[in-house]
């Protein structure tokens, strides 16, 4: 079956006669044969003009422009004459250039700053980079060349050299390009391997970084050596040195630094069409307040909704809509399918965001980027509100205008995965605003959209689509346990909203974004630009986030980069470089780590930046260990004044032991600058993650120690240690402060982070894949190891699903150090409980070293259904797992688009079945069996719907074996008959599988399956 993602762009780009100007400036209607590259020949002629250069070689001549003491410019005219088709969209005035000066030598000329020299051997005219010191930066292989389609940059590469950038790159970008080959321009390939919002730019490992000033698609090929090339008659490149965090604050000086969202649009925002939606029936634009609503009554975060997302949706009511939606704390979107010539009417009207539709790509990349700005400049002009805009596909200049995202996909778990190396590595093109939609706008489910909302909670931006798949997609459609864990991770990036704020302008300054791949804060590991680090990233300086992007509740392979590294949930320490395993991940547990000395700014308990009022708290969230210090920015998060300085900043430093016992003092220094809105005095929160209680805390004289979790939340000053909160926490309230005075925190005779010997504390881990039955008393273990010192008095407890009960398990006295004990609980299930996952935290209350200590660790256990007790039909079970290569699998039908019911009658050969699976290659259903069944049978095939295509194999497995397998199977083969012993199986597996790789077609039925059990 053809992806629908894909029958869209194909129709846009062939309605808006689209194709052919993708290829942008210089390309050819027709493939007609090339002459042979020319390269540059010896050269014969020089004049410094200031501080440009001309050096002329024959008819050729290259210009070298200087911009900074390390940027610098190259072009090369082959018939000497210069062009340059980008003017001033893109590279921004950059006032006076550097002093430079310039010396011959007898084989070369040497341009220099007082950073760089740039070197222009004369035959033939070749240039190489140098640092100040002499030390190499690049040096060309051969000098520039030119054929009839494009000009081409020939670098020798480095045995080490690692390279990064081009833009948004679909699955790849966080990991180095070495050895790959990466395109830069339009393909409408919005799956894995394409190359949406491309920028022109890269950046080496080396110390330098190259722009490409054109509207010319690029090919960079990272092989050795390295080519790159534009497909144009002439050559224009800014070079950048420095490490890589400088050369990207340089290409976003040149081109622009990314711009600053309003708050709201950190916040999720939501896409439908309301008015004439071919997928919901009628609807109208005011519709749009019922969803709305559904956000306030779930207390659910939402910062702004797009009310005409579908091509000829239109909208109606536009003012009252914005009034609504301003009502309910949201803001008005509109997508700009018809254009922006109506933009100040709708600003006027209310509209704050605007989503570019696709056809801004227009006659080449200028549109787009023209697009951006405008709209950007439309929300601008007409309001006080900042420019807002989100992007499919744009260029090089970009970044100061809107967010990007990476196209239309479909909800799967490899839409997860692909996508999580994708947003951190275009940051390293100066992409600070990257996102995709929450589960794609096709198909999905409720646990994809769970696990993808999770991660996303960590970009900076992020929005949820609707329209386009079987049935809405807010985060509360899905019912329990989804909605409560969507709200707490939607609630959580609310709280962090200080944070990620914060380092929003911190890339209006510096061109870097907040999410970032580890080689961009760990350059010299040699495992951050590997795969080893792919499926991950940093959100800001101290979050570690490892997305799950697998159907399971463990994940492998998380690489810890050096430092102390804490876990969210349960507070263990690691110590980096290693590889955590088998890291335990229920369905509401994001693989999530702070740094060490991470202080994090939080808004706690809001569903809205807007719940904040003059009296709200500020807390912070410090995992003290040396010396550490985190910047808070605020302003208005509305309008631009703060581009008039109207904005605070406010300091936080910490001062804690390395490791182990001792004081830590928290500084708070006074918050500088002024906005409307500013806290004169605001209460303060904060959470020291110490491990051990400290003897006292002071604050002006000593605060009153509190003696319980109720004490503390109705007071209004002091502090509380909670054991058994991540490892240790001390929870501490102030009265209402001076923001115009600093004040000192002193937690006296505590520890660093994981307390005072964080070595002697336990972990507690859960063996894989426990089973317990609804209603029915099981049991479930939990392993206890000891650190370096023995444990005592180890007491485990469950924390489990409301209905369910626990009889507890009796005292261990001592488990020897380094040493494990397990301890088996009886835990009985509500009998109304849901199959599938059930999440259980382990609790063991315990001493060692000294102190009393508690040890966390969330797990999941699996919730089986009744076995059947008599013959079943395979379709009438509850099934554990349901994957599917497009849309549901489907009960008694045969595979549809991407509703629940929206296949056909099930055919095999003429013959139709009133009872089977439907499902789409590739394809896996698990039922519980419990042992009671003895035979499986069925009849296999290709549904007649697919008229002769497909290529398939089906198998059945049963607790990790594979007990039959299919030949090949075809559209055009004949129905097989299966009949499989399963006797004693207790998980059972029907699975159909691609077989050629175009998974086109491939609508394999389980005809009639049906289990014999007793």
């Amino acid at each position: 079956m053809q992806s629908s993602t894909r029958i869209r762009v194909a129709a846009v780009a062939a309605l808006l006669g689209l194709v052919a100007v993708f290829a942008g400036p210089g390309s050819a209607q027709a493939e007609s044969a090339e002459p042979d590259a020319t390269t540059v020949g010896d050269l014969t002629g020089f004049l410094a003009d200031g501080p440009v250069y001309h050096l002329e070689a024959g008819a050729a001549e290259a210009r070298v422009s200087f911009v900074s003491a390390e940027t610098f410019r190259i072009e090369l005219a082959p018939d000497g004459t210069f062009a340059d088709p980008t003017g001033d969209d893109i590279v921004l005035p950059q006032g006076a250039p550097p002093h430079t000066r310039w010396k011959e030598r007898s084989d070369r000329y040497e341009l220099s700053t007082g950073s760089i020299t740039l070197r222009a051997y004369k035959s033939p005219l070749r240039f190489e980079l140098r640092r100040a010191d002499g030390s190499l930066v690049w040096s060309e292989a051969k000098g520039l060349s030119w054929d009839g389609k494009r000009t081409t940059q020939t670098l020798a590469r480095g045995a080490d050299e690692q390279f990064y950038g081009a833009g948004m790159q679909n699955g790849r970008g966080n990991t180095s390009h070495r050895g790959q080959t990466v395109e830069v321009g339009v393909d409408y390939n919005w799956d894995d391997g394409g190359h949406p919002n491309s920028v022109p730019f890269y950046l080496s490992s080396a110390g330098y970084g190259v722009f490409r000033n054109t509207y010319a698609p690029n090919t960079y090929a990272f092989t050795d050596p390295v080519t790159t090339s534009a497909q144009e008659q002439r050559f224009d490149a800014y070079y950048f040195a420095g490490d890589a965090k400088d050369v990207i604050g340089q290409y976003t000086k040149l081109t622009g630094k990314p711009f600053l969202p309003p708050v709201y649009g950190m916040e999720i925002g939501d896409a439908d069409c309301y008015l004439h939606n071919a997928n919901r029936g009628e609807r109208r634009t005011l519709d749009a307040l019922k969803v709305a609503d559904g956000y306030v009554e779930h207390d659910m975060p939402n910062g702004w909704m797009l009310v005409n997302d579908g091509y000829g949706c239109g909208y109606e009511d536009l003012a009252d809509t914005s009034k609504g939606l301003q009502d309910r704390g949201m803001q008005l979107g509109l997508w700009t399918e018809d254009g922006i010539d109506k933009i100040a009417d709708q600003v006027k009207a209310g509209q704050r965001v605007a989503k570019l539709d696709v056809a801004w790509v227009g006659s080449g990349y200028k549109f787009a980027l023209d697009g951006c700005k405008d709209a950007y400049k439309g929300i601008e002009d007409n309001s006080d509100a900042r420019g807002f805009t989100y992007a499919p596909e744009s260029w090089s200049g970009a970044q100061r205008c809107g967010v990007q995202w990476s196209g239309d996909q479909y909800g799967t778990w490899d839409y997860i995965r692909w996508q999580i190396p994708t947003y951190a590595g275009a940051t390293m093109s100066g992409l600070a605003y990257t996102t995709g939609d929450v589960d794609g706008i096709f198909g999905g489910s409720a646990k994809t959209y769970t696990r993808d909302l999770q991660w996303k909670m960590f970009l900076g931006t992020t929005m949820t689509m609707d329209g386009w798949a079987a049935s809405d997609k807010q985060p509360y459609r899905y019912g329990e346990p989804y909605t409560t864990i969507n709200r707490d991770y939607l609630k959580l990036k609310e709280s962090l909203l200080p944070y990620q704020y914060s380092y929003a302008h911190e890339a209006t300054k510096t061109g870097v974004g907040m999410v970032r791949p580890l080689v961009l804060e760990y350059p010299d590991d040699p495992k951050a630009a590997t795969d080893a680090a792919k499926y991950e990233f940093m959100s800001g300086e101290d979050f570690l986030v490892a997305p799950v992007y697998q159907d399971s509740t463990r994940r492998d392979g998380i690489y810890l980069p050096k430092g102390t590294w804490i876990d969210y949930w349960s507070g263990r320490t690691y110590e980096g470089p290693t590889t955590v395993d088998h890291y335990s991940a229920p369905l509401d547990t994001l693989p999530l780590f702070v740094k060490a000395g991470a202080g994090v700014p939080m808004w706690p308990g809001i569903r809205s930046y807007q719940d904040r009022t003059s009296d709200s708290s500020l807390a912070w969230d410090i995992y003290p260990q040396g010396r550490s210090s985190f910047t808070l920015y605020e302003d208005d998060g509305v309008t631009r004044r703060h581009r008039d300085g109207k904005y605070t900043t406010q300091r936080a430093d910490v001062d804690a032991p390395v490791r182990g016992a001792g004081d830590i003092t928290v500084n708070i220094g006074e918050s500088k600058g002024d906005f409307t809105g500013k806290q004169s005095r605001r209460p303060y929160e904060f959470s020291v993650h110490t491990g051990s209680a400290p003897r006292a805390v002071k604050l002006n004289g000593t605060l009153p120690r509190l003696g319980s979790a109720a004490a503390y939340r109705t007071a209004k000053q002091g502090w509380w240690y909670d054991q058994d909160d991540r490892g240790g926490v001390v929870k501490i309230k102030t009265a209402p402060l001076s923001t115009e005075r600093k004040f000192s925190l002193k937690l006296e005779g505590t520890s660093a982070v994981g307390g005072r010997k964080a070595s002697a504390t336990a972990v507690v881990s859960a063996p894989d894949a426990q089973e317990v039955g609804a209603g029915v008393e099981g049991t479930v273990a939990v392993d206890v190891t000891a650190g370096s010192a023995d444990v005592t008095d180890a007491a485990v407890t469950l924390d489990v699903p409301e209905g369910w009960r626990v009889t507890p398990a009796k005292t261990v006295d001592r488990i020897p150090a380094g040493t494990t004990r397990r301890v088996e609980l009886a835990v009985t299930p509500a009998k109304d409980a849901v199959a599938g996952e059930a999440r259980i935290t382990a609790v063991a209350r315990y001493r060692t070293a000294g102190e009393a200590r508690t040890t966390v660790q969330r797990f999941a256990a699996g919730v089986m259904p009744q076995p059947p007790t008599a013959d079943t039909w395979a379709s009438d079970l509850v099934w554990l797992k349901s994957t599917n290569g497009y849309g549901p699998a489907e009960r008694d039908r045969s595979n549809g688009e991407s509703g629940a019911t929206d296949g056909h009658t099930l055919t095999l050969a003429g013959k139709t079945y009133e009872k089977g699976i439907g499902s789409h290659a590739d394809s896996d259903i698990e039922v519980y069996l419990g042992g009671r069944c003895t035979t499986f049978t069925a009849d296999a095939g290709i549904d007649d719907e697919i008229n002769g295509y497909g290529e398939v194999a089906f198998s059945v497995e049963a607790d990790g074996k594979v007990l039959w397998t299919s030949p090949k199977v075809t559209g055009a083969s004949a129905t097989v008959p299966v009949e499989v012993d399963v006797a004693g199986a207790r998980h059972v597996h029907l699975k159909v599988t691609d077989t050629n790789g175009s998974k086109t077609g491939d609508h394999g039925d389980w005809a009639a399956a049906r289990f014999s059990c007793s």
